[in-house]
């Protein structure tokens, strides 16, 4: 039996796009017989053992965080303790305190990584990790990619081409099924919101994620926006709302359950991710809309967002930080229902075949035993 060790810094039910894909790959490999542990930090004081549907997670206790970093003393035995007898080791980048860990105490058979994202927004501490990032793309024996735009883009990954392997960022499809309690959903927010179209934005509330430009497009836009999520910007956005006279044509909903957030999904017209910078690199929340049959407005970034939505395709793709045009795109789909219509079935057809789940456990498996092969 494979043996695989997934290290990060957060895990179920912390929410995030990286610990939802690290929790998918986790429950999917160990329903394969994959023999999968989990090692990431807690956000407490105390170190917990915890089996999460199914999957060994280790989360060490959590002495501070230092730039979205959390540090944890207890994290470094306990991963050279869990690596013992691992086959491969999976590392989800960029989380530096893991990745030293990596370099100084790793010792399974094979080390892979899945870089997520440049170091962005901390640019000092960019900075600073540069030398060592160097050295864990060297050490890793392979490099999983979300998509093929950001190894072509990325300042290290470029680099490193021979080793990377294009892996999309599934979904599974099954959550999406408009049932009868999804139907009721949608209905209801439909009751309370349908005076207007509706404008969809899910996600955590981060400075990347553009809802700041969003806002200032709304006035342009004849609907109703619905904010999906929380994080560190709710009040600041919120504020943004309300002093620009929004509050009757915004609703920040926070976080919902999963039965309400399928709802949201159908009940909306179109849906908006207007991510500001390179953090954003895929957009998993662009594929769940396009799951149910939403066309996209997306932001150019030279990375993923516009690889998964494509432009004039499945949705229309506009620069970042650009209200007018976000505005302008929003409301030439919002009125052209034919468009609209045209797009969602577009998205729903692109993520049945290109982003379900079944189809990235399959490239992953193949993916370590490519690794393993390495090996010799």
């Amino acid at each position: 039996m494979m043996r695989v060790l997934f290290v990060y810094k957060d895990y179920a039910p912390v929410v995030g796009g990286i610990e939802n894909h690290i929790r998918l790959l986790a429950e999917g490999l160990q329903q394969r017989g994959v023999d999968v542990r989990v090692l990431v930090t807690n956000t407490g004081l105390r170190t917990r053992q915890e089996v999460i549907h199914g999957v060994p997670v280790v989360k060490t206790g959590r002495l501070l965080n230092l730039s979205s970093a959390p540090i944890s003393l207890a994290f470094y035995p306990w991963l050279y303790r869990l690596e013992e007898d691992v086959d491969v080791s999976h590392l989800h980048f960029p989380y530096p305190p893991g990745e030293l860990g990596q370099l100084f105490l790793g010792r399974s058979r094979r080390f892979v990584l899945t870089y997520h994202s440049d170091i962005v927004r901390q640019k000092f501490l960019g900075l600073m990790y540069r030398p060592f990032l160097w050295q864990v793309l060297r050490r890793a024996d392979l490099i999983t990619v979300s998509n093929p735009v950001y190894i072509r883009t990325s300042p290290f990954l470029r680099h490193f081409v021979d080793k990377c392997r294009v892996i999309h960022h599934g979904i599974d499809l099954s959550r999406f099924i408009p049932t009868a309690e999804v139907k009721a959903g949608a209905a209801a927010f439909r009751q309370r919101y349908g005076d207007r179209p509706i404008v969809l934005f899910v996600g955590r509330l981060r400075h990347y994620k553009g809802l700041d430009v969003l806002l200032e497009a709304m006035p342009q836009v004849p609907a109703h926006l619905l904010v999906v999520g929380a994080g560190p910007m709710a009040d600041a956005w919120q504020r943004q709302a309300l002093e620009a006279g929004l509050t009757d044509r915004v609703a920040f909903l926070g976080q919902v359950s999963d039965v309400d957030l399928v709802a949201a999904y159908y009940a909306a017209d179109l849906f908006v991710l207007p991510s500001t910078n390179r953090a954003e690199t895929w957009g998993a929340v662009q594929i769940e809309a396009m799951a149910c049959g939403l066309p996209v407005v997306c932001t150019e970034l030279g990375t993923g967002t516009s690889y998964v939505n494509q432009n004039g395709v499945t949705g229309i793709v506009v620069p970042p930080r650009d209200p007018d045009a976000l505005a302008g795109a929003i409301c030439r789909l919002l009125m052209d229902d034919a468009l609209r219509r045209q797009m969602g079935e577009a998205a729903q057809k692109r993520v049945r075949c290109e982003f379900s789940l079944e189809a990235m456990l399959n490239q992953v498996v193949a993916f370590y035993a490519e690794a393993l092969e390495k090996s010799g």
